[in-house]
């Protein structure tokens, strides 16, 4: 079973910059990419950004490009979502998933795997 814990999250003013982290631990062979998704209450989880397995290929959802970017580092099996220039917007709970079905996953039936999540505030 694959586990995945978040941390980062956190309060922050808008304008500011947070730093999520995702550490994956007991990764199957076939987990091919992980992912960030965000979800605010009464709405579906978004996906925010996308690192295929070999760090190769990335996504980024046309809300965070130019503010956030995904790396990974394989030797921490750790991924990471730098995220900056936060707007009140980016407020939301902040899940990382792991496992893509399709690429890129923008649906949360794409991902098999899921964290618990850490909340991000930005406040105006």
């Amino acid at each position: 079973q694959v586990q995945l814990v978040e941390s980062g999250g956190g309060s922050v003013q808008a304008g500011g910059s947070l730093r999520l982290s995702c550490a994956v631990s007991r990764t199957p062979i076939e987990i091919y990419c992980r992912a960030w998704f965000r979800q605010i209450p009464g709405k579906e989880r978004e996906g925010v950004a996308v690192i295929s397995g070999d760090g190769l290929r990335t996504y980024l959802a046309d809300s965070v490009k130019g503010r956030f970017a995904i790396s990974q580092d394989s030797a921490r099996n750790t991924v990471y979502l730098q995220m900056n220039s936060l707007k009140p917007e980016d407020t939301a709970m902040y899940y990382c998933a792991a496992g893509c079905n399709r690429w890129p996953p923008l649906t949360e039936a794409d991902l098999r795997y899921w964290g618990q999540g850490t909340q991000v505030t930005v406040s105006s």
